[in-house]
């Protein structure tokens, strides 16, 4: 298996250009079922998680190409309904493609999804809409069997959480069903909008993307077409907490700085100078990070959970003590342990971290276990003195793209192994 060694205090400089939204490329990914003729997508990151769902795609019947950061999907001849256990297991967002393949077949059969072991989604969410929208769905040995012989149809649904994932199903789902289709406290998050705006570029018709209530007006038909996939705003904050641990100034371009509203303000807050237009966004961060007081998670446009375990690792040096609240997946913070391996000091009850900044890190040997967690070591790493060898690089390489080579451009001290 690979390993990441990073040699800290190295300072950066220089220019990234942000990679397109992972969060936003597989439920896009996930609705091309529902299109006949040739979609193009372009800005689709590399990443292990994507390639899942291209393996699905072709496993469903579906011509498949990529040529760099394009992709190209013709679903003309989706021909299966079922996705193997193998293929379900590769990633926690291939729950997504349940709604696309009922709505396009009339019927589907996957088991549950895998993926980073941070706490249950509520796939019941997905369920109980589904069943609103005329699905028989049955649990058996691990599997979901779920039959729509006369198509789904329009309902009223209201979401107990504004669940990203039940908001996508439900929208790819209710493109094709019979009527009107509402959901009430829907997810507003910006991928949602990206979803919604390359369904309606097929000819669906999806009002309200981004605000608390959406409606969907089934048609009979979607044609392919062309999209831009978003930047990945988690990738832009990790970055972010890269220059910001070093000291460093860093230039982060292809960003929308309305998507890290929640964001800039914690950088700023932690003594960094934060200058953003015309697509690009300047970092320029002090000897010594002051600490960020209380960061708290929340659904879009609250703070991001993907975005807490970065800019913890941030904290472990700052100046004071930074309070974390995680409102949304209880098993956010396994990384601590491997954090406070490295020299940080780090208390945990229940939902909340407090971080009393620490002098220095060490560089230690260390394991990461989820995908952010990942990019946490790694930003500790980058600020600790000597080197950090991280393992569990196959997460890293599920959300960012050539991730090491990335930070190595800046002049990063980092390689795989």
């Amino acid at each position: 298996m690979s390993r990441l060694l990073v040699t800290g205090r190295e300072k950066l400089d220089g220019e990234v250009y942000v990679q397109g939204a992972k969060n936003s490329a597989l439920p896009l990914l996930a609705a091309t079922i529902l299109t006949k003729g040739e979609n193009i997508i372009f800005n689709c990151p590399e990443l292990s998680d994507v390639e899942a769902s291209l393996l699905i795609l072709r496993y469903l019947g579906c011509g498949v190409k990529r040529s760099g950061k394009t992709i190209i999907v013709k679903s003309d001849n989706v021909s299966r309904f079922d996705i193997p256990d193998d293929l379900m297991r590769k990633t926690r967002s291939s729950i997504v493609f349940l709604g696309a393949i009922i709505a396009r077949t009339g019927k589907a059969k996957l088991s549950f999804p895998g993926g980073c072991e941070i706490g249950p989604r509520p796939i019941d969410l997905h369920l109980k809409a589904l069943r609103e929208m005329g699905a028989i769905i049955e649990e058996k040995h691990g599997y979901l069997e779920c039959f729509a012989p006369k198509g789904l149809n329009g309902a009223k649904i209201v979401l107990s959480f504004p669940s990203v994932g039940a908001t996508e199903d439900i929208i790819i789902a209710a493109c094709l069903a019979n009527g009107t289709t509402t959901i009430t406290n829907a997810a507003r998050e910006p991928e949602i909008c990206d979803l919604a705006e390359y369904l309606n570029k097929c000819g669906a018709k999806i009002y309200g993307a981004g605000e608390g209530v959406v409606v969907i007006d089934g048609v009979t038909a979607l044609e392919g077409t062309q999209h831009t996939i978003i930047p990945d705003r988690i990738a832009a904050a990790t970055f972010m907490a890269c220059a910001a641990v070093t000291g460093s100034h860093v230039t982060l371009d292809g960003i929308v700085s309305s998507h890290l509203a929640s964001i800039i303000p914690i950088f700023e807050e932690s003594g960094c100078k934060i200058k953003s237009g015309g697509g690009r966004l300047d970092i320029f961060a002090p000897k010594r990070l002051k600490s960020m007081r209380i960061v708290r998670t929340m659904p879009y446009p609250g703070f991001p959970t993907d975005a807490q375990a970065p800019l913890l690792a941030a904290a472990c040096t700052a100046q004071g003590t930074s309070i974390f609240v995680e409102n949304i997946f209880e098993n956010r913070y396994r990384h601590i342990g491997e954090l406070v391996r490295m020299g940080a000091n780090i208390k945990t009850e229940g939902k909340v971290a407090v971080v009393e900044g620490a002098d220095a890190l060490y560089g230690a040997a260390v394991e990461a276990t989820d995908l952010r967690g990942a990019a946490a070591l790694a930003v500790a790493g980058l600020c600790a003195e000597g080197t950090t060898s991280i393992g569990g690089v196959q997460f890293l390489e599920r959300g960012y793209e050539d991730f090491e080579v990335v930070l190595s451009s800046l002049g990063a001290d980092i390689k795989k192994i």
